[in-house]
């Protein structure tokens, strides 16, 4: 495999190995990298991609923001976060070699001026000291009103001129200030003295083009820092910034008719109507009455514009509930309850926990100690570990919401931006006489999407409100989706209009001819005669519009009205669908868009979100093997311990553990390994009134340990910054803590040491079994058992860890602890290094207590959807934000990975490696294809970092090469915008393939709208991805039925509603072109102006209907249970360009048979019993009688499935015509209308020809379609012909039994691999823990205002 280290080694050389072999090295999991490039980064460089202009330099990281990297001791006596270290390449400095760049937000004071900024800031003295009045509020000069307007976004929609800008869609969106002041283009000088290379000159863009309204988007290089005030309202009212109202809807009051009508005129079809209806107002030209055309488009239009309304108001509902969620903000010394939507900039708010935060906040206290507080993340980055977040020291003590009301100052903080991981500014408070001023970081920010967890509230104060939040900027405005099959009917309507244009030439040339070879002997129609080209070219024009009109409607325009209410019922059918209804948390699926359900039918991608939409992310300890024994929760029947040849063999369960701890020979090991568990973590445990105690993990993974630990009878009661205070049988134990040695994606173990209660110093140590097994002594006799346990664990897709101990002598220990201090006082930018090499010096020579083995829980039926959804010839691909190894684990425990897969892992650290690493796999793939390599065996893993790099506009070719070869692709540590690039990245290169993108949380949202088709979960994440996405549903497992069966069905039911509307109107109207042969290409028409308008209007209108709601090909049961006929969807079978051509084909036939036959029966003018010819209208109305059995005979055949509807839509609608025509053809002359049917009516239907006509040449045209079906069916069947045989005839289906057979197989095969390929999965953060340890004391009690103090000397 790629990337494998030598065992123990860490992964820095790179070998050539192209694919997973399957010898017996040890895989190396890395954990894979998060990309160095910010959101803005990606998206600049994505924009000059799709520019076609190179990037000035692809892949350099800006992540680490400008300004931080800075002396070790600030002005104002502080030390810098980094330490005293004077190097500038620590976590926030610029990397050495590179061209430093100043922020205008440090506190380094060596920014470039902005406008006329020179201090000119009000008294910072608070507002509500003084009673709410305006402070300071004196006459501001001409230079300090310029500077405020300067920084105001009055232009990004505050206020009421950008607001009414917005309106009319003379907004400049969101600029960025459209660049992070972390961006070189950003920033105003650097100290280099080097002259900036001159810009190219900007290509028109269309898109940008304002007509002469509005401005063009501001240059970042020109915006200063935004000044909020503490506690002072009035002077943030007078900046206008945004509200904190956010919106999903597509349309407001204003943009509703400009979007609405541009996505109609888009349709083909409605600008040929549109076109029609003008031609039909030309006094004189029009055949047929003038509002024929131009009233069903209206209805048409109302009829979509109603539908988009009312999803569109359900969007805003949604909307509305988010922005009416409470909150508590400070006014004046109290914290008063709010909506969000009233939340400002400069307002403190209070969070408490398990809360979101309404709005992007700088954390000012919290009621941890020295103001650390724990967010979950999940929404926004997809990473499952709590994160620890820490207030400023001058700050973290402002517990009290009077002491928050009298803090003055002000903070400058960068534009908003979409970059999640940056954020720099600085926070000036009033001290004493004078001001402090102190710099802010990502580790004080606190964003909207993310959650409070496991602390009681903080404070914080707001920075960015609304659609400027980093969350709102990281989504996109809700895109106009259009559907593949509507983009394939608007060539078909551009097909049928060429039809017509054909038609109408033919019958244009025919009456020039008929007018020149003719034309004396045709005197008494008063014909114009042929004198000069002007008077030729007057009758061609004057021709093509009558018969441009009188053959309009081979383009059906009832089909875009009853497609509108197909689909609409389709997202009925969905949300009222009670197998996808979640009655946990009483949730149904909702349809938001369902213009786009028949795509559900036809989807080749899926690309998923890991955490909320597969798993639950609630770890559970499910098992553990001690001493060589297995133990579990639940032992199966089959497993139940027994002796066999002398040896005990089974799982025991975790009572006979408990039980065992007293006298069995392991009891001592049982003991250290419950110790371990109890005591070598980062938990924090909180006591309630009650006694019960709460564990506060930051990892989930830490926490189900501890839990299982409490489970077998060893209670963590309490935690001191020196002691571990643990409880077992009711007796409390101290342990010493002595060191830790942190976990890292590079260690992939933690360590403890500790001094026990019986004296001695003990190495606690967890971790990956790869690193673990090289570290043990020669005295261990369970490491082969406790391997096959792991094996066993790991083919259950749970997550294991290796326990291991060592006791420690006195001197060894203390001649470490001096190694060990140095390397805590290292300076340099080496300490982690220095600690790591200390921590390889003791961490040697363990005892293998064990392993653990813990559910990360599924959710329901995610590992059958996966495997079905693969059946049905769907690639499902994961994006998450989790590490790899986890990643890796969650697809094999999903079987999105199976044990026979080939892992291709690409894991580089620069875009050469990368472009090596793809092209050497791909290069092997091509040359092994015919040979070892089978295609559907293959899964790709791809870090973030090696993303990045794949994306770039050279390489991004070469990258999906190689993933589209691949059955299963899983994306780690990927960023929001990075997730969308990948889905835009398949879309531009796979352009007949339909994406799915699937997801629960705000960080989802850009994936889930780049995708042909979005679907939001509604999990415990929040409803942000289920707002912006088409469809939404509660369980992942609901997809299945989503797509194989409504998708399946839509599919099906769309495309014959189409293709049928389109043959009724051709079988209808072409009889009308045959019959101009016969009239002279005179334009005379041959039916009822009105009765032929009714046609489509009463007629034919309930067949389409009820075949696109109703119709079944395969039933729901089956569908499911063959997923391998969703490929007729796929690969568009009942609706590609042939169908489509035998449809128009079959209605050319049928119009032909219907026209001789009606000429043959009314032959001579149909004389009638008294001698009185039948004439052109009583033959014309016997025609279309015909004509309309014929086309509800064939909707007859084609149906699958008869129900009620079936028949009053069908056999009914001839029956409605027979009445009606009997009705309104003799009130109709009464009242002076419709003349053409005086008399006609009474001789009509006493004719036997009449009645014979009907059925007979009915018979005729559907004889040909009878014999094609039979014949088709029997000789040349289709696969769902066969299925359709199976529902019919209920034909038994064997396979279930063979099914267990191959399960069992693949369990054989799975556990040889996993001896092979042993998992790891420990989900712990990157950052200090021994800060947080040292911070607590469990034992003391919270304070007035349940703010635990610090346990640190002061």
């Amino acid at each position: 495999m790629a990337a494998r280290p030598p065992p123990g080694g860490s992964s820095t050389s790179r070998n050539n190995d192209l694919l997973l072999d399957l010898d017996n090295d040890q895989p190396v999991y890395n954990t894979g990298q998060r990309s160095d490039l910010t959101d803005d980064d990606l998206l600049n460089s994505y924009a000059y991609d799709q520019d076609g202009a190179a990037p000035s330099r692809p892949s350099v990281s800006y992540d680490d923001f400008v300004g931080s990297g800075q002396s070790s001791q600030h002005p104002y006596g502080r030390p810098s976060p980094a330490g005293p270290s004077t190097s500038t390449s620590g976590p926030y400095g610029p990397a050495p070699g590179v061209s430093r760049q100043y922020s205008q937000t440090s506190d380094l004071g060596n920014y470039q001026r902005y406008a006329d900024d020179f201090d000119d800031y009000p008294d910072e003295s608070g507002y509500y000291q003084h009673g709410g009045t305006g402070v300071g509020a004196g006459p501001s000069s001409a230079a300090q009103n310029n500077a405020r307007k300067r920084n105001s976004v009055l232009s990004l929609g505050g206020g009421f001129l950008g607001r009414m800008k917005h309106r009319l869609g003379m907004g400049q969106g969101y600029s960025e200030m459209d660049l992070p002041l972390t961006d070189p283009r950003a920033t105003g000088r650097t100290d280099t003295g080097e002259i900036p290379p001159p810009q190219k000159e900007k290509k028109f863009d269309m898109g940008n083009f304002k007509f002469g309204f509005g401005r063009s988007k501001p240059d970042p290089s020109t915006l200063g820092p935004r000044i909020i005030y503490l506690n002072n309202p009035p002077a943030n009212a007078a900046n206008k910034y945004v509200d904190n109202h956010v919106s999903t809807a597509k349309y407001n009051i204003a943009t509703f008719l400009p979007k609405f009508l541009f996505e109609q005129f888009s349709k083909f079809a409605n600008i040929f109507f549109l076109f029609t209806a003008a031609l039909q107002q030309i006094p004189g030209l029009s055949p047929t009455n003038r509002y024929t055309t131009i009233g069903p488009l209206i209805v048409v239009l109302m009829v979509s514009a109603g539908k988009e309304l009312v999803e569109d108001y359900r969007r805003k509902q949604a909307d509305k509930s988010l922005n009416m969620s409470k909150a508590r903000v400070l006014r004046g010394s109290t914290f008063e309850e709010t909506k969000w939507i009233n939340v400002a900039v400069g307002d403190i708010v209070r969070v408490e926990s398990e809360e979101p935060f309404p709005a992007d906040l700088v954390l000012l206290a919290s009621s941890e100690p020295e103001g650390l507080c724990y967010i979950e993340t999940a929404n926004l980055d997809g990473e499952t570990n709590l994160k620890i977040k820490q207030a400023l020291p001058e700050t973290s003590s402002m517990v009290s919401s009077v002491e928050l009301s009298r803090l003055g100052g002000r903070l400058r903080s960068e534009q908003p931006n979409s970059s999640l991981y940056t954020y720099e500014a600085t926070l000036t408070l009033q001290s004493g006489g004078g001001e402090k001023e102190l710099p802010l970081n990502p580790e004080q920010l606190l964003l909207r999407g993310a959650t409070l967890r496991n602390t009681p509230w903080v404070h914080g104060v707001v920075v960015f409100t609304g659609h400027e939040t980093k969350l709102m900027r990281n989504a996109t405005a809700a895109p106009i989706k259009r559907t593949k099959v509507e983009r394939q009917l608007n060539k078909q309507v551009l097909g049928l209009v060429g039809m017509l244009l054909v038609l109408s030439v033919i019958s244009t040339a025919g009456d020039l001819i008929m007018r020149g070879v003719q034309g004396n002997s045709l005197s008494y129609l008063d014909l114009a005669g042929l004198n000069g080209a002007a008077a030729v070219f007057h009758i061609f024009i004057t021709d093509m519009v009558t018969y441009w009109v009188l053959f309009s409607s081979l383009v059906p325009i009832s089909l875009f009205v009853t497609l509108e209410m197909v689909k609409y019922w389709h997202g009925i059918l969905i949300n009222d669908d009670m197998d996808i209804y979640y009655d946990v948390t009483d949730t149904p699926a909702n349809c938001r868009t369902s213009s786009l359900v028949e795509e559900l039918g036809m989807v080749e991608y899926v690309f998923s979100d890991k955490t909320g939409t597969l798993t639950c992310n609630q770890m559970e300890f499910k098992a553990c093997s001690i001493a060589g024994v297995m133990y579990a929760e639940t032992v199966p029947e089959d497993r139940v311990p027994t002796i066999e040849d002398g040896v005990e063999v089974g799982i025991h369960e975790f009572k006979t553990l408990k039980e065992r701890i007293k006298t069995h020979p392991t009891a001592q090991v049982i003991e250290h390994f419950l110790t371990l568990l109890a005591t070598c973590h980062t938990v924090i445990p909180e006591t309630d009134d009650a006694g019960n105690i709460k564990y506060q993990a930051a990892s989930p993974d830490e926490g189900a340990l501890v839990e299982g630990a409490l489970t077998l009878g060893y209670k963590f009661a309490a935690r001191k910054p020196r002691v571990v205070i643990i409880e077992v049988n009711g007796q409390q134990f101290e342990y010493e803590l002595l060191a830790v040695c942190e976990f890292n994606s590079t260690r992939k173990r933690m360590s403890t040491i500790y001094r026990c209660p019986d004296g001695k110093v003990r190495c606690y140590c967890k971790g990956a079994d790869t690193v673990i097994l090289e570290r043990l002594n020669d005295d261990n006799p369970h490491v082969e058992t406790t391997l096959r346990h792991l094996e066993e664990y790991a083919s259950e897709g749970l997550r294991t860890l290796c326990l291991a101990m060592r006791e420690i002598p006195e001197h060894e220990f203390q001649e470490w602890y001096k190694v060990y201090d140095k390397a805590q006082t290292t300076v340099g930018g080496t300490r982690a290094q220095e600690l790591d090499k200390a921590a390889e010096i003791i961490e040697k020579d363990f005892y293998l207590l064990g392993a653990t083995a813990i559910e990360d829980r599924l959710q329901d039926g995610v590992p059958e959807t996966i495997h079905t959804l693969q059946e049905a010839g769907i690639k499902v691909w994961v994006l998450t934000g989790d590490r790899q190894e986890t990643a890796i684990n969650i697809g094999m425990s999903c079987k999105l990975l199976s044990e026979d897969m080939m892992l291709l892992i690409v894991n580089e650290e620069n875009a050469a490696a990368t472009r090596d690493n793809l092209q050497k796999k791909l290069d092997a793939i091509r040359n092994q294809a015919d040979i070892t390599i089978e295609t559907n065996t293959l899964a790709l893993v791809i870090d973030g970092k090696s993303l990045t790099y794949a994306l770039e506009k050279d390489m991004e070719k070469l990258f999906l090469d190689l993933a589209v070869m691949c059955k299963a692709v899983i994306c780690c540590r990927v960023s929001p915008l990075q997730k969308a690039m990948v889905v835009k990245l398949v879309k531009k290169y796979q352009k007949e393939s339909i994406l799915l993108a699937i997801g629960d949380g705000a960080n989802d949202v850009s994936m889930i709208q780049a995708a042909h088709i979005g679907i939001g979960i509604s999990g415990v994440e929040g409803l942000q991805a289920a707002r912006s996405a088409d469809v939404s549903i509660a369980q992942f497992r609901y997809l299945r039925k989503l797509l194989l069966v409504h998708g399946a069905w839509s599919y099906h039911r769309v495309a014959k509603t189409i293709l049928f509307s389109f043959y009724k109107n051709i079988t209808l109207y072409l009889t009308q072109f045959w019959y101009t042969f016969e009239n002279v290409f005179s334009g005379e028409v041959i039916y009822e102006s009105w009765t032929l308008s009714f046609y489509n209007v009463f007629y034919t209108v309930l067949p389409p209907l009820v075949l696109g709601i109703l119709d079944q090909f395969v039933s729901a049961r089956l569908l499911d249970r063959y997923p391998q006929l969703y490929s007729l969807g796929q690969s568009n079978r009942f609706f590609r360009i042939t169908v489509f051509a035998a449809w128009i084909l079959n209605a050319v036939y049928h119009s032909i048979i219907l026209y001789i036959g009606g000429s043959l029966f009314f032959i001579n003018d149909g004389p009638q019993s008294d001698g009185v010819p039948a004439g052109k209208w009583m033959w014309g109305t016997a025609m279309y009688g015909a004509v309309l059995l014929t086309v509800l005979g064939k909707a007859a055949l084609v149906t699958n499935n008869w129900t009620k509807w079936h028949v009053i839509a069908i056999p009914g609608s001839m029956v409605i015509w027979i009445v009606f025509v009997a009705v309104y053809g003799t009130v109709g002359p009464m009242l002076g209308i419709s003349m053409e049917y005086f008399g006609v009516i009474p001789r009509l239907f006493s004719s036997p020809s009449f009645w014979l006509q009907m059925p007979t040449l009915a018979i005729l045209c559907l004889a040909r379609d009878f014999v094609w079906k039979f014949s088709k069916r029997l000789w040349r069947p289709e696969s769902y012909h066969h299925v359709q045989e199976i529902q019919k005839y209920n034909i038994q289906d064997y396979r279930p039994r063979m099914e267990q057979f191959q399960k069992a197989i693949r369990k054989v095969r799975q556990v040889q691999r996993m001896r092979k390929q042993r998992g790891y999965a420990f989900s712990a953060a990157d950052e200090s823990q021994t800060r947080v340890l040292q911070a607590y004391d469990t034992t003391q009690h919270r304070g007035r205002y349940g703010e635990m103090a610090s346990s640190r000397p002061h």
